[in-house]
């Protein structure tokens, strides 16, 4: 099959998605009653499935993941287009994204030069401050619905560009000199509130003043992290993977045999 043979192939897939999302939208009484809101869980399910594909998965975990991520682009351009004042169907969201990445790559589709991926962002950013135009602020657009380390490595992005800084913190972070004790749960009226080390501030600390000092380290860590170039995000999600991974490995019962004499 030819590359142009390919394209065409690919587009009329496309289509086929996008003919049987408006078929389930129509004739599916679940999918009748679908609002934005609604679906935003689902997003959130989704890409958070994508991204353990990408890091964890296999190929064809990737292109499934791919599949119900687009599924979800496909269901809220359906519900879209049946919206009684701005309809816009899939079509549209498609003719706009197209049209903005050819705004933002002049250097491909127009006569701009960029030679360096420094001198890529600098024609993005132009052209996105020319789409942007009214706002006022580098902080607008920045959604505040984002992962909490995601979002701060972010806008300590966004606060360099006007001079806005934190000090990093040394890598590795100082331990206390003596070791922690652990974090456990206490039950208070059937709900599990989690105990604060009393070292995290002064002793007469409330416990409101002892986040906010782990809340600034936090935030020292992040800037660390981001001058040395690395995705905090993905750090504590790689983390979060390894300790899932100690607990099963603690309760998996012991293989016969291996028993203590």
């Amino acid at each position: 099959m030819s590359a142009a043979d390919d394209s065409g192939a690919s587009r009329d897939e496309l289509r086929r998605a996008a003919d049987t999302m408006r078929a389930v939208r129509e004739r599916c009484v679940w999918s009748q009653r679908i609002t934005h809101e609604d679906l935003v869980p689902y997003l959130v399910e989704e890409s958070a499935e994508l991204i353990d594909a990408v890091e964890v998965g296999s190929r064809a975990d990737l292109r499934e993941e791919l599949g119900d991520l687009l599924w979800q682009v496909l269901f809220h351009a359906a519900v879209a287009a049946e919206d009684p004042d701005d309809p816009f169907t899939i079509d549209d969201v498609a003719a706009g994204l197209a049209d903005k990445m050819v705004r933002r790559h002049p250097h491909v589709f127009g006569d701009a030069v960029a030679t360096t991926p420094d001198e890529v962002l600098v024609h993005w950013n132009a052209a996105k401050a020319a789409e942007k135009h009214s706002r006022r602020s580098v902080l607008d657009g920045v959604s505040p619905h984002m992962p909490s380390l995601a979002l701060a490595q972010k806008l300590l992005g966004k606060a360099a560009q006007v001079g806005v800084t934190r000090p990093a913190a040394a890598l590795p972070l100082p331990v206390p000199a003596a070791p922690a004790p652990p974090l456990t749960a206490r039950h208070h009226g059937g709900a599990e509130t989690p105990d604060v080390d009393p070292r995290l501030g002064a002793e007469t600390a409330s416990r409101g003043e002892a986040e906010d000092e782990l809340g600034d380290a936090l935030l020292a860590l992040v800037a660390a992290a981001r001058e040395r170039g690395w995705d905090a995000e993905r750090a504590l999600r790689g983390a979060i993977r390894r300790l899932e991974g100690d607990v099963r490995a603690a309760e998996a019962p012991a293989p016969p045999g291996d028993l203590e004499q």
